[in-house]
């Protein structure tokens, strides 16, 4: 064992048919698992290139570490096909395991080219950034982004692992930490209780006093036990969506201006408005949850036209029977899926979304 793989704090979750590994220290079972996949290619967002090369140095096996400039724009068919390029031109195959390292959008891509690439080959994600440690890299979830709307292809395939690589939080900037906070937000909205209870406790606090690793793993626990319900979101799983449809919107009219964390902090307020709007959520709980997204710093507001949110909106990939669907909240706790909503509801909580919240938010 290297000198730099001593035994640390390790927390994993067996809640889906993988394991989900979170420490400080991801070396020691990070490099476990590649040894006895004996062949494999780390694929990885240029941005962590550095990191997936130290984390992955001297295993016998490793066919290459292959950089690629991500971000959501470029979540698309084009990058999946330069992906299967290097691939190819780098010697896997189909036993050949596929080590993806990034965040949610490298999670996204780089799951899908494993699922796709000879027609499958194994693959495990590490997760550098918050918002995949507790959202994207959990679930089976991956996609790309079409020009009629985001994650409008893809397919559900479970990784073979995941590691949460939370050493790596310590290089990201504040405003990339804040991505996953938002996710983190709406899982204790979700389950309510002590993993809302816990986000109040420590918002007012520096992150660097945060227990991140235990915070992690409290927070995807919530995500890992409705997914394990419904793995290919045929019904309880749609829970998980709490604010995304707004979220989605916000980023597709914006040209992916608006942050996927930021679009889901607004559409997080947007689903609670609409739950107002509906009779459904009090006005408490609605600024109770305002409350904890400023105290995260996250934003409450977007720049974009309501009526062009509104038109993004009606390509989301939720809709049934071509009518969209909401996931709102009517407790911190309970959250309703399902919910149908007129055009001008909606477009009432858009015009909302678009300024302060203050006492002219209930109407």
């Amino acid at each position: 064992m290297d000198a730099q793989e001593e035994d640390q704090t390790v927390i994993r979750n067996d809640d889906l048919p993988y394991p989900i590994v979170v420490s400080t220290n991801i070396r020691p079972p990070l490099r476990q698992f590649l040894r006895e996949a004996r062949r494999f290619v780390v694929l990885c967002d240029a941005n962590v290139a550095k990191r997936a090369h130290a984390l992955t140095a001297g295993i016998k096996g490793r066919l290459g570490v292959l950089p690629f400039a991500l971000g959501e724009r470029r979540k698309t068919l084009g990058t999946l096909e330069h992906i299967f390029d290097a691939l190819a031109e780098a010697g896997a195959e189909r036993t050949t395991t596929v080590v993806g390292v990034g965040g949610g959008v490298a999670s996204d891509l780089f799951g899908l080219a494993a699922a796709l690439y000879v027609r499958g080959v194994p693959y495990a994600h590490v997760a550098t950034t918050l918002v995949a440690m507790v959202d994207a890299a959990i679930g089976g979830k991956t996609g790309v982004n079409l020009r009629a709307g985001k994650n409008l292809a893809g397919t559900f395939v479970d990784p073979r692992a995941v590691f949460c690589d939370v050493e790596a939080l310590q290089t990201l900037p504040y405003r990339h930490l804040r991505e996953g906070l938002a996710e983190m937000v709406k899982h204790g909205v979700i389950e309510g209780g002590d993993v809302f209870e816990a986000l109040e406790t420590l918002a007012p606090h520096a992150f660097w006093r945060w227990p991140w690793e235990t915070v992690i793993a409290d927070s995807l626990k919530v995500k890992t036990m409705i997914v394990n319900d419904d793995r290919l979101e045929a019904g309880a799983r749609e829970l998980l969506n709490l604010g995304h449809t707004f979220a989605h919107a916000f980023e597709r009219a914006g040209r992916y201006r608006v942050s996927h964390g930021a679009g889901v902090a607004v559409g997080l307020r947007a689903a609670g408005l609409l739950a107002l709007r509906l009779g459904r959520w009090s006005e408490a709980e609605h600024f109770r949850m305002l409350a904890l997204l400023a105290l995260l710093r996250l934003p409450l507001l977007v720049e974009e036209d309501p009526a062009a949110v509104l038109a993004a909106m009606r390509v989301d990939k939720k809709k049934r029977d071509g009518e969209l669907r909401f996931v709102v909240p009517r407790s911190l706790g309970d959250v309703e899926t399902g919910v149908r909503a007129s055009d001008r509801t909606v477009m009432r909580v858009l015009e909302r979304c678009v300024t302060v919240p203050d006492e002219s938010e209930f109407w």
